[in-house]
């Protein structure tokens, strides 16, 4: 099955562009001055940017446009004048209105807000220059991570700055409803479309064909977030297809030679909505959207944020993707305008690319010493004493640059300088003292008297520390699957340890990005990335520890503990829920309380049990692994739980489980 000789994949050799601070001109020059500047961007074949009125005209006579409103009118009994008119409406809720000045005033106000929040704005001038000469060649998607709301305003900035064109946005309602600022944003060139659509034929039909006429004239860069959201936990989400169905179909129908998908990393020191998220995650509901919260939240300006990157990555081309995988001769059987559901491979071509292009943002994630800072932190719940944590840090900092890691480690300063560093930065998450550093989790407010109150204000640390841990895990990922794996198969054999690898992967593929099909490349990546290491020698049909290789291997069941730990408490809780008739809204709220008992028994550590996107995510797997069924029981959803298998899968994790202490005990022996 495996081959004995592994071959690296690419990524771990690949060479990346330098960075330039952005910042630093605009602290020596005024803001004014930049924001009414000369605007002159090079266009996509030299085109005169499209009035916003013109866009509509396009859009509601379009073939397409006009063949579902005669479909809706038809199914409907509406007239074909009254469904074109709701068409016109959907439009007029949903289109961006750009405007010159409005985006003048952004980037006056924009350079002066991240003047005082960032000490520094990376980006890759190389990346730019690609970007460039890719506006030029084929319509572009822009296509960014997306871990803070400041994601958008930093790419029209930066964008702006480079007299480069600037991007359409596809923005959720939520911001509409902000007074001002909602439509501030729409003149900046954000388009705004629900959060869901259900069976609404017609606004469907207006969504794609707008995102589509925008694409195929080339009158503007499309941008939107492949996740759909903001990843509260900073891992990458699992990736949405529609809108990535939308932009590939005009090339798929022969409208559009090529289409150039343009991957972008962003990556936060500190996350501006840190704690937000945090609590969030530990049921606190969402601030609504408002300009008055807007407003309030100005304070942060007076926080310090550390340093942001942006990585702009090789353009994709969408030709050179699709080669050999899609048959586009299929388009050709009906006319262009008439909507198609995508083929059974046109599908699993959409997924495999999306999870592709995430995985290129992962890997050009910049990652400061801080992320490995929080990893050891968050596996040593007592702390570590200041030297210790440094000279750990030092080796995690080699482990994690031998696995292909994009760190950012200053040059020409000591460990000991650069720990120091970020400490400070993260002072609010951390108690040191008398040399001893650990996360803040013992000094509750002294107003949360209750037992529950303290945990709460416990997690908020612990989620907070794990969201930045939490953005090198695609690093560690695969070989601590391969970790736990040796461990749980208490075997040698290399089937064995495969076939363990290969349930982890498959338990844990709604929590991490995991390529479909790549289950065999995975593990041999894992392989070679270990035996490079010296943590493993892989001979023919076996896979043996070396005899320095215990440390590197804890630490690495370490770093999948919580999650291990996590689904073992979803699969407990099912398992032991009386509710025969529990419902899929109602999950959440009784696994978080199930947790909660748990950590206020002492029988359970893990906080990072009570993350609904942890429960999610372990609903999802269940759900896919067929030991949980959805049924829905009039308005509602309810689950239908099979006990034998949810126990059996709670096994086969306890199995796999480590102590969280294991690698702190192994190092402290080997010290």
């Amino acid at each position: 099955m495996f081959s004995v000789f592994i071959q690296p994949r690419h990524p771990v050799l690949k060479k990346r562009d330098d960075f330039e601070d952005v910042l630093e001109e605009r602290r020596r020059s005024s803001d004014l001055r930049y924001a009414l500047r000369c605007y002159t961007p090079t266009l996509y074949k030299g085109l005169v940017p499209c009035k916003a009125s013109m866009l509509k005209s396009i859009v509601l006579q379009s073939d397409h446009l006009q063949y579902v409103i005669k479909q809706v009118s038809s199914e409907s009994g509406d007239s074909a004048e009254c469904v074109a008119e709701e068409a016109s409406l959907i439009l007029d809720e949903m289109a961006h209105r750009l405007q010159l000045s409005t985006i003048r005033f952004f980037a006056f106000t924009l350079s002066k807000a991240f003047k005082r929040l960032f000490r520094s704005v990376c980006v890759n001038e190389e990346g730019i220059q690609r970007l460039q000469q890719a506006v030029q060649e084929h319509p572009v998607v822009l296509l960014p991570s997306h871990r803070s709301y400041m994601d958008f305003l930093m790419m029209s900035y930066l964008l702006y700055m480079c007299d480069l064109p600037l991007p359409v946005i596809a923005a959720g309602m939520d911001f509409m409803s902000m007074k001002f600022v909602g439509e501030m944003l729409r003149m900046s060139g954000a388009f705004f479309i629900r959060r869901s659509f259900g069976g609404d034929k017609l606004y469907w039909a207006v969504f794609s064909e707008y995102v589509k006429t925008m694409l195929r004239n080339g009158y503007a860069p499309v941008e939107f977030f492949l996740e759909g959201t903001r990843s509260r936990t900073c891992k990458s989400l699992t990736p949405k297809m529609g809108l990535l169905n939308i932009v590939m179909e005009p090339f798929f129908k022969g409208e559009l030679f090529d289409v150039n998908l343009v991957p972008v990393s962003i990556s936060y020191e500190r996350i501006l909505e840190e704690s937000l998220y945090a609590r969030e995650l530990l049921g606190v509901p969402k601030p609504k959207e408002s300009t008055s919260g807007l407003l309030k939240a100005r304070r942060v300006l007076s926080e310090d944020y550390g340093s942001m990157h942006v990585y702009f990555g090789h353009p994709v081309s969408l030709r050179s993707l699709a080669e050999g995988k899609i048959n586009r001769s299929q388009y050709n059987l009906l006319p262009r305008y008439i909507p198609q559901k995508p083929r059974v491979d046109t599908h699993e071509f959409l997924n495999d690319a999306a999870f592709r292009l995430v995985r290129i943002q992962e890997e050009n994630m910049v990652l400061k010493p801080w992320v490995l800072i929080a990893t050891l932190l968050l596996q040593n719940p007592d702390g570590l004493e200041l030297s210790f944590l440094t000279e750990q840090t030092d080796w995690l900092r080699h482990l994690a640059l031998a696995f292909g890691a994009f760190l950012d480690w200053p040059n020409h300063e000591a460990c000991s300088e650069v720990v120091s560093c970020s400490l400070a930065l993260h002072r609010h998450l951390l108690s040191v003292s008398a040399g001893h550093v650990q996360l803040n989790v013992t000094d509750a407010p002294q107003d949360e008297t209750t037992p529950e109150e303290a945990v709460f204000h416990r997690a908020v640390v612990v989620l907070s520390c794990a969201s930045y841990r939490n953005q090198i895990l695609h690093v560690f990922l695969r070989p601590a699957l391969l970790a736990v794996a040796m461990q749980s198969a208490n075997s040698n054999r290399k089937d064995d340890v495969y076939n363990c690898f290969n349930f982890l992967r498959n338990m844990f593929s709604n929590e991490f990005i995991l390529c479909p099909g790549d289950s065999v490349q995975d593990f041999e990546e894992a392989c070679y990335l270990l035996m490079k290491r010296g943590v493993l020698q892989v001979l023919e049909h076996e896979i043996v520890m070396s005899a320095s290789g215990h440390s590197t291997l804890a630490f690495l069941c370490s770093v999948l503990d919580p999650f291990l730990q996590g689904y073992q408490v979803v699969c407990r809780c099912l398992c032991e829920e009386t509710n025969e008739n529990l419902t899929e809204k109602e999950f959440i709220p009784a696994v978080r309380s199930f947790a909660l008992k748990l950590i206020l028994a002492g029988r359970l550590k893990c906080c990072e049990a009570l993350s609904s996107d942890l429960q999610k995510n372990a609903l999802a797997a269940l759900l896919r692994l067929k030991a949980v069924r959805k049924v829905k029981v009039g308005d509602q959803v309810t689950l239908k739980v099979n006990k034998i298998a949810v126990n059996s899968l709670e096994d086969t994790l306890g199995k796999s489980n480590v102590n969280q202490n294991s690698w702190c005990s192994s190092m402290a022996m080997l010290k």
